[in-house]
């Protein structure tokens, strides 16, 4: 920030608030000259000595006259004080002046104002800082309070712009995030997050205080006690002050919390297990990643970086023996159909990942009490096909296609109202292609525009069976038009043009529902139901696949990866990588819940480029990005057609790629429905640079591959995602023998 960009700072309150807002500029150099005004002089001449302020005075009216336009007053004081200093601002504040506060209840700020002006001032922003301290006064005052923490502005249609950006200035100035919300949804989100915790605190301690062992209740109390308590030190009358102001809302937050306790006090003394389990996993899932779903963020730690940058520099081989996460397609449908199963099932192998998080979070958001995940068990305690409760707000799937259109699905025979939402990625994916057969079914459901989300899907709609066959091949519209089929009167059928994936029609025979196959037509009836059961995800193909590349293009390379899913709906990569000469085997092949798995033997050997028979594009559909190092790495030339599907994933894959590829020095050529890619099969075959991921998980580690057959350091930015499908890659990669960093 420049400097002095807000002229002299007027600071009504020089206590802890008042007086951490001040420091925090000075140290930012923002303003030229800090005034301080309080009602003692004792309190002023403390915060001229520890450099709070320039200098102080106790008569506000004093001050205010040598104020200028692009001055800032801050207002510091208690809740129910704000109505005084407004008065005798009124009438002597000059013009150009802006005002704002730091009032917990925005509603009273706004009716103070207007009553003394008989109107919203529009030089007046109202703020509210979220940071406190257990200690109050001006000698706890210090630069750092607000560095990282929010304020939140809640400006009225009445308020300048100018004054409105002045005050974000300042804000950000302390180092402050800056948000804005209305008046009334602040002062009903701080009764529920802020005001409601400090009348639990304030309230227990109380209790206890009051108990004849009260000695020993406190000196026995361990640190989880202390920390939920630490609120109950702060200032009482500035917690009067605020509960007095915004009685309403938390009263309204009172009695929300008296009901939920009450359920829970008869849960515990009628031993309701269920019910315990369901409150505390929701709760424990809520509070591990409540910011993140508020801002509509990821659920896993590696995805909270804005930015993730893959540095690969060139390596020799792969090396080793790994197990690669559980199968992230299994996952979504283990969750999903353990959820609507009577009884108890568990999952082991359950992919930790951002998509299938963002499936599990929506189960529990309709009621499901689901235990887990940890190290890949989860336990998820069915409710049954009509169990399903309406979630309290949007489900939202991050960047989960699969998680949307499958969901779509299942939820279109419920009695309630929901809407699916997404991240920015996902909400640029086309929804047509399962809302219309849906629609065809009887399925009411509204989308943004042009087919995208968000999705509205309407409760309490009969729908109807129907014979649907596939224009394009996708495993997902195909699911969500069978699972829709569990709620339907009569049979629903499918038929697709090639074959896709098959997870949904082998899990939902796993979990007793009867689904009957013939060749490309798959049928079931509505109004069966779900029978718990045990489930083993085995490691996903799609995240072996760039391993098995990086083996299949590297010389001296020889790995073994453990218990793959080799789903003969799933199996394209294997077999077109044999038909570019990779020296493939499948070992200790098996059957585990009714998914074939083998341990897969990849050895290095040359390739040859090839055309990719179209039959085989459905079933290596998202493990193209690796097949396309492999191809550049291959000898002449590789023809991939009837792939459109490839140009609505995550990203434009086709594009990306072939545009990734020319950066790194290789010929590649997009075409509408695939690539032509010219393999040169020299020993270093990208050149090395810059490629852009465009936040497709895929495509970044597709990249960090090529780096085994890189002159120099490949770059790769927007990686982030990656851990939607692979959380633990560049830990596995770096492992195997890629030389692979993150920035």
């Amino acid at each position: 920030m420049e400097q002095e960009q807000i002229g002299r700072l007027l600071v009504i309150g020089i206590g802890l608030i008042g007086g951490s807002f001040a420091l925090a500029l000075k140290a930012a150099g923002a303003c030229r000259e800090v005034i301080g005004v309080a009602p003692n002089a004792e309190t002023c001449e403390q915060a001229r000595r520890l450099g709070i302020v320039d200098r102080a005075s106790t008569r506000l009216e004093e001050v205010l006259p040598e104020l200028e336009p692009g001055d800032l007053v801050f207002v510091a004081v208690p809740t129910l004080a704000v109505e005084s200093v407004f008065a005798q601002l009124k009438g002597a504040l000059p013009n150009g002046v802006t005002a704002t506060d730091a009032a917990s209840v925005k509603g009273s700020v706004v009716v103070a104002a207007k009553k003394v002006w008989g109107r919203m001032p529009d030089f007046l922003v109202p703020g509210h800082p979220i940071a406190g301290s257990e200690k109050s006064g001006v000698t706890a005052a210090r630069d750092d309070l607000y560095r990282d923490h929010r304020v939140i502005l809640t400006p009225l249609p009445e308020t300048d712009t100018s004054h409105l950006q002045l005050v974000e200035l300042a804000w950000q100035a302390a180092g402050a995030e800056v948000l804005k919300m209305p008046v009334e949804e602040h002062d009903e989100v701080l009764a529920a997050t802020s005001h409601l915790p400090h009348v639990i605190a304030f309230s227990l301690v109380d209790t206890l205080a009051h108990d004849a062992e009260n000695e020993n209740i406190f000196r026995y109390a361990a640190g989880g006690f202390r920390d939920f308590t630490r609120i109950a030190s702060s200032d009482p009358v500035m917690w009067r002050d605020i509960m007095l102001a915004n009685r309403d809302a938390i009263l309204k937050a009172i009695d929300l919390y008296s009901l939920n306790l009450s359920s829970l006090r008869s849960a515990i003394a009628s031993g309701d297990s269920a019910a315990l389990m369901g409150v505390f996993t929701r709760a424990k899932a809520a509070r591990d990643h409540f910011t993140k779903m508020l801002a509509k963020q990821a659920y896993s730690d590696s995805m909270q970086a804005q930015e993730i940058t893959f540095i690969a520099q060139p390596a020799a081989k792969v090396t080793g023996k790994f197990r690669v996460p559980g199968d992230k397609s299994m996952s979504h449908r283990s969750i999903m159909l353990g959820s609507l199963a009577e009884g108890v099932t568990q999952v082991e192998g359950f992919l930790e990942g951002e998509d299938a998080l963002a499936t599990l979070q929506a189960f529990r958001d309709m009621g499901v009490v689901i235990e887990g995940p940890h190290d890949g068990r989860v336990i998820i305690h069915g409710v049954g096909m009509r169990g399903l409760k309406a979630p309290p707000g949007p489900l939202y799937l991050g960047n989960s296609g699969t998680s949307m259109r499958l969901l779509a699905g299942l939820l279109a025979g419920q009695d309630f109202d929901v809407t699916l939402t997404g991240d920015e990625s996902l909400s640029k994916r086309p929804m047509n292609r399962v809302a219309n057969p849906l629609r065809e079914m009887g399925a009411n459901i509204e989308t943004g525009p042009e087919g995208r989300p968000p999705l509205l899907i309407k409760g309490g709609s009969q729908l109807a069976g129907v014979h649907y066959p596939l224009p394009m091949a996708s495993a997902q519209v195909k699911s969500a038009v069978l699972l829709a089929g569990l709620y339907a009167d009569g049979e629903t059928s499918t038929v697709e043009p090639a074959p896709t994936r098959d997870h949904t029609e082998r899990m939902l025979q796993g979990f007793g529902y009867v689904v009957e196959r013939n060749g490309a037509k798959a049928s079931v009836c509505g109004g069966g139901a779900l029978a718990a059961c045990r489930i083993d995800v085995p490691a996903d193909i799609s995240s072996a696949a760039f391993f098995m590349v990086a083996a299949a293009i590297s010389p001296g390379s020889d790995i073994v990866l453990e218990h793959v899913g080799i789903n003969p709906t799933r199996d394209g990569v294997i077999s077109i990588l044999r038909a570019m000469g990779a020296d493939i085997e499948l070992e200790n092949a098996r059957e585990v819940g009714g998914e074939p798995v083998a341990d897969i033997r990849i050895r290095y050997a040359p390739l040859q480029g090839i055309r990719i028979p179209e039959d085989l594009v459905p079933l290596a559909i998202d493990e193209f990005p690796a097949l396309f190092i492999a191809a550049a790495c291959a000898e002449g030339e590789t023809v991939l057609t009837g792939a459109e599907e490839l140009r609505v994933k995550e990203s434009d894959r086709i594009q990306a790629m072939a545009n990734g590829l020319a950066a790194l020095g290789v010929s590649a050529r997009a075409t509408p429905d695939g690539i032509v890619i010219q393999g040169t099969g020299e020993k270093n075959v990208f050149s090395g640079g810059t490629v852009d991921s465009l936040g497709d998980h895929r495509i970044a580690m597709a990249f960090a591959v090529a780096s085994l057959r890189a002159k120099d350091t490949i770059r790769i930015l927007h990686c982030a995602n990656v851990a939607t499908s692979f959380p633990n890659f560049a830990e596995l990669a770096t492992e195997a023998g890629l030389k692979l960093q993150l920035a």
